[in-house]
């Protein structure tokens, strides 16, 4: 790497998806406050809601993917428009 572009915490995070439990260990300098253990090693744990493993393009599975109630705001606020 060249010296001098890169942050100084550069380092190996590991990237958990919450919906399926599966973790991807790739380098980045995000913030985090948890750790985890994997194979004997810890690394800086970051939280994901959608990754590879669980968004829809890529397993093929339509799935309705709403953590904040958003669609459900959605569908209370225009439940006049539909018939």
């Amino acid at each position: 790497m060249k010296k001098g572009i890169h942050p100084e915490n550069y380092r190996p995070v590991a990237f958990k998806d919450m919906g399926t439990g599966d973790v991807i260990i790739s380098r980045s300098c995000a913030e985090t406050k948890d750790k985890i253990e994997v194979e004997g090693v810890e690394y800086p744990l970051v939280k994901m809601e959608i990754s590879s493993f669980s968004h829809p393009y890529y397993t093929g599975k339509m799935k309705l993917v709403d953590t904040t109630g958003r669609v459900d705001k959605f569908r209370n606020r225009y439940k006049k428009f539909q018939k």
